[in-house]
């Protein structure tokens, strides 16, 4: 990796990749206010990142939006990548013949953090998890700090931190790819659970394994990696790098390690356990979410942290927008908002979250990921899938290969619609009260919505527009 600057007084930066998600904003602000001479470059208009700009007036950074020109990645003294962009992106092959180094926002973050970092990564559940420890850690010592892939940056709150300052990140693929060019790994990692993802980005599972597989790569002897024992796949990544391992499961006994005792997540170590939380701790649905509250509390018990805190820590979490939301309830029927659900994997947790008769919204862009395992999930547990937007033929094909696969299958009525209005227009006339209506995609957004906070906002508004029956019309 070719060096990057010391300081950054009156260093060229080019920053590709404002986004909606104030990572790009944070950067971009932390680099002016340092001196740096900043320019912003993304394909979206000013309009599309109105939100971001606002954040970033009076500031002395020079913006080129709707496109990106060669000179900004050629006459400059580093470019800071957004996480979306994809590494064989022409501009960036620009700035490599030009020997202009390549950073990112997260790289400059854990070069220049003085604290302990906590990284958390996985295929589902990553930003639930790390809720769930930011509410144990923040009871613990309030000067925890909870970012990373869940938004916004931390480089602001640099000054403010010391070396027993605890700093929780959810990582994404696309950021532990850019933290592999530093050789870097948090020395307190958790890694929940590896199913097909980002495969449009990745190209390959084998790819998208060794992206996560860089949370662990570099730890040393003296670092530590908390693993989920259910999943075969996190169980061959714990090959990865020289940190200590402890396991934890839903399903088996583990000892040592932390495991699920009927409704109690214990801690069992030469044949003692001790509890670290119950079920009834936690205020939210599904049992996955039980194995999230776990892995939190693994890392919380490992940092010295007692389980009376962790109990509370799990208990005043009330949940993330567009995860399992609960939105209304309209002439007896539940609606919940799960837009953040962008694999077939969260879906299919979703789903086996409810117990009530259950109609489906799913669909949107397609990340290459199989829907096989969701289509037998969905035969057993759904009475109506309503699927719309561009993976709608994909969902019927797999739902039709696997009719015939599911002896316990309910008689599912399947719908296709263009847009995720009419797919809710359409379920309401098919609902009954103490029905769910689910919305919870499969897939990404982008090919009606610019991210999964606008569609679950954009649900939320459909659903709270909905008209409640007369007590007349209802008898």
């Amino acid at each position: 990796m070719t060096p990057l600057p010391v300081t950054w007084n009156k260093t060229r930066v080019t920053v590709m990749g404002l986004g909606s998600f104030g990572g790009g904003a944070g950067l971009a602000r932390y680099l002016a206010v340092q001196g740096a001479d900043v320019t912003v470059t993304d394909l979206q208009t000013a309009e599309a990142l109105h939100a971001s700009l606002e954040a970033l007036q009076h500031l002395p950074i020079r913006f080129v939006l709707g496109e990106h020109r060669e000179h900004d990645f050629r006459d400059t003294d580093v470019v800071f990548v957004n996480p979306a962009v994809p590494p064989d992106s022409p501009y960036l092959e620009v700035a490599r013949q030009h020997q202009v180094p390549l950073d990112s926002e997260i790289n400059l973050f854990v070069r220049q953090c003085p604290g302990r970092i906590i990284g958390i990564t996985g295929s589902v559940g990553k930003s639930t998890t790390t809720s769930f420890l930011g509410s144990i850690l923040q009871l613990h010592d309030a000067r925890t700090l909870v970012g990373g892939n869940l938004g916004g940056s931390l480089l602001s709150h640099l000054s403010d931190m010391g070396p027993d300052t605890l700093v929780v990140l959810e990582l994404s693929s696309f950021q532990l790819e850019q933290l592999a060019w530093q050789h870097y790994s948090p020395p307190i990692a958790l890694v929940l659970n590896l199913t097909p993802n980002h495969l449009d980005r990745h190209g390959t599972m084998a790819a998208y394994q060794r992206a996560k597989e860089t949370i662990l790569a570099n730890q040393t002897p003296a670092d530590i990696a908390i693993l989920n024992w259910d999943d075969a796949a996190v169980r061959t990544m714990a090959a990865c790098g020289q940190g200590q391992r402890l396991f934890y499961s839903m399903e088996e006994a583990l000892n040592p390690g932390v495991w699920r005792q009927d409704d109690a997540v214990v801690y069992t170590v030469a044949g003692h356990s001790s509890m670290l939380l119950h079920r009834s701790d936690l205020t939210l649905h599904g049992t996955h979410n039980l194995g999230n509250a776990a892995a939190a509390a693994a890392a919380a018990m490992w940092l010295g942290v007692p389980a009376t805190t962790i109990a509370r820590g799990v208990q005043r979490f009330q949940g993330l927008a567009h995860r399992l939301e609960w939105i209304a309830t309209k002439n007896g029927v539940h609606y919940y908002n799960d837009s953040k659900a962008t694999t077939p994997l969260a879906t299919m947790r979703a789903i086996e979250a409810f117990d009530q008769p259950l109609v489906l919204l799913a669909g949107g862009y397609d990340k290459n990921t199989p829907f096989d395992d969701l289509a037998h999930v969905m035969h057993r547990r759904v009475k109506t899938a309503i699927v719309y937007g561009a993976t709608a033929p994909k969902l019927i094909e797999a739902l039709d290969a696997t009719a015939h696969a599911a002896p316990d299958r309910l008689s599912l009525q399947v719908i296709q619609c263009p847009d995720l209005e009419t797919a809710l227009h359409q379920a309401t006339p098919l609902t009954a009260p103490g029905d769910v209506v689910l919305l919870s995609p499969a897939c990404a957004s982008y090919d009606q919505f610019p991210h999964y906070e606008a569609r679950g906002e954009f649900f939320r508004s459909l659903v709270q527009a909905l008209p409640e029956a007369s007590p007349t019309s209802r008898t």
